[in-house]
């Protein structure tokens, strides 16, 4: 099957139903989406299919044939990274790092969605679980990336 990940044709032969991010990290060797709870309830696996943010430990890969994926590797590029990921960087985001990739994708998807968004939608949108508990650097990050003055 062919799959549109981050702008690029990506053939994988995998089965229908195994999820998008097995797919991902084991046939493709994108391993920047992490695997966290393989429940869709940690967010840890989140990348942006048609701008939305989606849990790929319970997507099939079949739910995204000709759709476009994106994931942490397509956010950004070194020299340029997106906006999200020098907020993230200017605020100090991440500790131990490991949610943060899901994190990301998740905030891109509510910028795309919301561009200027008020506290309620980030906690709306943000229901990534975060062990070490940055969500307040998270919120004061997507708002710097937002152009929002906090």
């Amino acid at each position: 099957m062919e799959l549109n990940i981050n702008g690029t044709r990506r053939q994988v032969d995998a089965d229908p139903a195994m999820p998008l991010l097995w797919v991902l990290r084991d046939l493709l060797q994108m391993t920047g989406t992490k695997f966290g709870c393989g429940v869709a309830a940690c967010g840890a696996c989140t990348v942006r299919v048609d701008g939305q943010a989606v849990r790929s430990c319970v997507a099939p890969v079949a739910s995204v044939i000709g759709k476009a994926i994106q994931t942490i590797e397509g956010l950004g590029v070194a020299g340029r990274p997106h906006a999200l990921q020098a907020a993230w960087i200017a605020e100090q985001v991440p500790q131990c790092g490991y949610c943060q990739s899901g994190m990301l994708m998740a905030a891109a998807a509510l910028l795309e969605k919301k561009p200027k968004p008020t506290d309620a939608d980030i906690d709306e949108a943000m229901t990534n679980i975060c062990r070490c508990g940055t969500y307040q650097r998270v919120r004061v990050a997507i708002k710097r990336a937002a152009g929002i003055k906090s």
